[in-house]
Parts: C-alpha cells; sequence; structure tokens
C-alpha cells in the first residue's frame, strides 16, 4: 500500500520526515510524482487540484491534514468509495482557542486602537470593558469551539453558544437550530464563528445576521473565508452597527493587494494562522489510520460526507 501527499506546497517536506521517522519502510509518494497510480490507497490532502484523486482506482481513505474537510469534500469527483478523515489534535485545539482569547481581549482593551494611536503620538485613555460585562457566542461547538467556550468561561467571560444539535458544556448556554438563532445572536458582544464550512454555512457570516446582532458586537471570522460575505461586513462596520471585525481566513487566499479590508481602519487581518497542524504532533493518527486501512479495521476521526464534517 502506497501513502501519496498531495499538499499543494503546505508542509510536504515535514510531513515526509514525520512520516519517515516514525515509519522508516513507508512508501511516501508526493503528487504529482505518483508511479503506478494503482498502487495508491492512502492520501494525505490539503487543498488538492480538483480531480486529482479520480486517477486511483485502489484509493481507500483521504485524510485531511487539518481539523476541516471542506478542502476535500469541494471537489465534484471525490471518488465515492473513499472515506475521509480529519485531525483532531491537541495542539490544534489549544492552538485555536489561545488565538480566539488574544483577538477577543484584543478587541475588549482596545489595543489595536491604542496602537493606531502611536502613529499620530496621541495619548488618549479609553473606559474599558471586564470578562464580566462582556457576552462572547460562539457559532459551531465542535472540538474546536467547545474548547475555546471553556477557556474563554475559565477567564470569566459570559459565554452562549450556537451548534446545529444539541451539546452540553460547563456554564456555556447553548443555542440549537435554526430556530434559535436569533436569540443567540442578540446576546453576542463579540460573535466568533468556528464552524465547519458546509452548504448550510456558506454566506452564513451576512446582513441579514448582522443586523441582528447587538449595537457595536465585534465580528471575529477564525474558521472559512466563504462564510462571510465581505460586502456585507463592510456595510454594517461603515453604518456603524458593527464596531469591527477580525479576520484570519479569507475567500481568496493570500488576500488580493487592492483588497477594501486591507485599508479599513476597525479591520484587523491575519494571514491565516490561529491554528495550524503540527505534522510531528499529528503523524501518529494518520498512521494509525493507514495501519488500520491494512488490517481492514474501522478508522478514526472520520468525517460525514453529507453532515460535511
Amino acid at each position: 500500500m502506497s501513502f501519496l501527499i498531495v499538499n499543494q506546497g503546505r508542509y510536504i517536506s515535514h510531513w515526509v520526515q514525520a512520516l519517515k521517522e516514525k515509519k522508516p519502510d513507508l512508501d511516501v509518494r508526493v503528487y504529482p510524482e505518483v508511479g503506478a497510480p494503482e498502487d495508491i490507497e492512502f492520501a494525505l490532502s490539503w487543498n488538492h487540484p480538483l480531480g486529482a484523486f479520480k486517477q486511483f482506482p485502489n484509493l481507500k481513505c483521504i485524510a485531511s491534514t487539518g481539523a476541516g474537510v471542506d478542502h476535500i469534500l469541494r471537489d465534484p469527483d471525490l471518488p465515492e468509495q473513499v472515506q475521509i478523515t480529519r485531525i483532531i489534535d491537541e495542539n490544534l485545539t489549544r492552538d485555536m482557542a489561545t488565538f480566539v482569547l488574544a483577538l477577543v481581549l484584543n478587541h475588549m482593551r482596545d489595543l489595536s486602537h491604542y496602537k493606531a494611536l502611536e502613529s499620530t503620538h496621541t495619548w488618549k485613555p479609553k473606559r474599558y470593558l471586564r470578562t464580566e460585562d462582556v457576552t462572547v457566542g460562539i457559532m459551531g461547538l465542535g472540538v474546536l469551539g467547545s474548547h475555546t467556550a471553556s477557556q474563554l468561561v475559565n477567564l470569566g467571560f459570559n459565554v452562549n453558544g450556537w451548534a446545529r444539535t444539541g451539546k452540553e458544556l460547563d456554564n456555556v448556554t447553548v443555542y440549537t437550530g435554526a430556530e434559535q438563532l436569533d436569540t443567540f445572536l442578540a446576546t453576542a458582544d463579540i460573535l466568533v464563528c468556528l464552524l465547519p464550512l458546509t452548504k448550510e454555512t456558506a454566506n452564513i457570516l451576512n446582513k441579514n445576521l448582522f443586523e441582528k446582532l447587538p449595537q457595536n458586537a465585534f465580528v471575529i471570522n477564525v474558521a472559512r473565508g466563504e462564510h462571510l460575505v465581505e460586502a456585507d461586513l463592510i456595510e454594517m462596520i461603515d453604518k456603524g452597527h458593527l464596531s469591527g471585525a477580525s479576520l484570519d481566513v479569507f475567500r481568496e487566499e493570500p488576500l488580493p493587494e487592492n483588497h477594501p479590508f486591507w485599508s479599513h481602519p476597525k479591520v484587523n487581518i491575519t494571514p491565516h494562522i490561529a491554528s495550524t497542524t503540527d505534522p510531528d504532533s499529528a503523524v501518529l493518527q494518520i498512521l494509525e489510520n493507514y495501519e488500520r486501512l491494512q488490517q481492514h479495521k474501522p478508522l478514526i476521526n472520520v468525517v460525514s460526507r453529507t453532515k460535511g464534517y
């Protein structure tokens, strides 16, 4: 069984090294140098070229190198018999929670505002909020969202969550389904998107949703760029309904040089660095599934094609 990496330049050498260190005899091939296509039964992928997998008649598993699988499911030529898995890693989860905490605290204590004042040597203190004065609403309560919620609770924030199905989290009020979305939104001083990208969640961060947030609410998107209708965000900030946004993901990455987000004073940009998979940390679960496949055992961290996560 040959192991194929289709990773579009994303840490390819690091993955090869990590795989070889744990399993020296592993036949690792890097796309497009695939050798005999019929040898390939397991693929490790991030943002693969559409249609790339249909050439492998014996492919049985495609493993995402990250927590999301939308980059795989977007392929209309994805072989039907192939199982799809994702990474669930403590480092990935902890890194995301830490990053969201940083963005929440940066907004709450106006750090970006003071940074902007440095250029004009302006000394202008503002009254600040305390954690107990702020309600953070988290859209998406999977592994990443649930852990992020618990960390915010530990810091003293009021935390609400919204999910497709019911969840129970300590000290977090959870709203469920479309019928409770408006109630959830009305409570969120800071809205954090950690949803998986599916047909149902694409473009969910739009004008209609923003209008249901409290006046001066702040938006954080660390999920996928396709969740956000970009023009709607700018409109709602410029109208004064939203106080601003921190964005780590975009529809086009890298963000084009002429994009209006770059120059908007109330939009903070980071280059998709909230949480990235460390091959050294994640390689063992990848190899576990590789061996399970060889032994005809059920795989771990399998995702549903219909749900998209």
